[in-house]
């Protein structure tokens, strides 16, 4: 283990502590974080996080996320769940693979020129001079395969702005894949990729401080955003004809939903010709790739229609009313 003692770089100023976190239970540490961007809101912050979208992320920080669909903490289904409670494990396991001791940091790190860049890191590596930032990861089954070429971009942004947030100069991302193979790859801190990272971002926290949505980007994030942001119709009714732009975005929107039903349908077409080639065979090999095509299990289902023909008391008893949901449909 290197036990030199850790230098800070020249003009390179350390973060803040602008709150403690041992004390603070996870409402108040989410509210803490919704007056600046977080280093895992980093990669959100510009478009850049294929789970979550800047119109959603704006949504969080301006207070409208009320209703927006939350991961539980407490939920074994969930993986915030089991990255929460192995990020010990996996700093242990850090450790006792490199040799480098670890520290957690108990307080929200502010940048010392950016009142609006936050962060929290992990844990601090200690006594090494080469690295001093561990960020802990889990990654199942899915999750394993954006690993495969070493650590994903949302990541290596959500690291670099731990970075910028610190003044440090490298940190150690250690992810636990599938439960039981550790991997640990060094970031060094890129200060061209920074100051870009901190120019979008600047951007972004414009749009929360002038309370104006960031524009929409054709994920499901962004989708599911819309709907919790304008969740009921007001029966206006506007007129674009003489917006040409919004005209132009029409005609595009039209073009695409045609040439997507042609490729649907020609996707369909493939797909059956080689289920006929395979007849009643189980999987099929090809020079690129693979198919199956296998009977799932039997299962039982309830007959609710049947059920509320012969007890038709029981609607009234156990009726939920389910909240309706705006429809965009295109018609010419």
């Amino acid at each position: 283990m290197n036990s030199a003692v850790q230098v800070q770089p020249k003009n390179l100023r350390p973060a803040l502590r602008l709150v403690k976190t041992n004390t603070l239970s996870r409402d108040e540490w989410l509210e803490v974080r919704k007056h600046g961007i977080g280093s895992s809101d980093a990669a959100a912050a510009v478009g850049l996080n294929p789970y979550k979208s800047q119109l959603e992320l704006w949504m969080e920080k301006t207070g409208r996320d009320t209703d927006l669909p939350k991961p539980d903490p407490h939920d074994t289904t969930a993986p915030v769940y089991w990255g929460s409670l192995l990020e010990p494990i996996v700093a242990a396991s850090y450790t006792q693979q490199t040799g480098r001791k670890v520290r957690k940091v108990n307080a929200v790190l502010q940048h010392p020129d950016r009142p609006w860049m936050l962060a929290n890191i992990d844990r601090e590596v200690i006594g090494a001079s080469d690295v001093q930032i561990l960020e802990c990861k889990t990654a199942g089954e899915f999750g394993a395969r954006h690993w495969r070429d070493g650590v994903p971009e949302y990541v290596q942004l959500q690291v670099q702005h731990q970075l910028a947030v610190t003044g440090k100069q490298a940190a150690d991302v250690a992810v636990l894949l599938c439960g039981q193979q550790l991997k640990v790859h060094r970031i060094e801190r890129d200060d061209e990729l920074i100051a870009k990272l901190m120019l979008l971002q600047e951007r972004f926290w414009h749009y929360v401080t002038t309370d104006t949505p960031p524009p929409v980007d054709g994920s499901d994030s962004s989708s599911t955003a819309l709907q919790y942001l304008y969740p009921r119709d007001s029966g206006q009714a506007l007129d674009f004809i003489q917006d040409s732009q919004m005209s132009a975005l029409f005609t595009d929107l039209q073009d695409v939903r045609c040439q997507a039903d042609k490729y649907k349908q020609l996707e369909e077409q493939y797909k059956q010709q080689i289920q006929q080639a395979m007849g009643d065979a189980s999987t099929a090999v090809f020079e690129t790739g693979s198919v199956s095509w296998k009977r799932s299990k039997d299962s039982t289902v309830l007959d609710t229609k049947r059920l509320l023909s012969d007890h038709p008391e029981l609607l009234a008893q156990y009726s939920m009313t389910r909240s309706g949901s705006r429809r965009f449909l295109v018609q010419t």
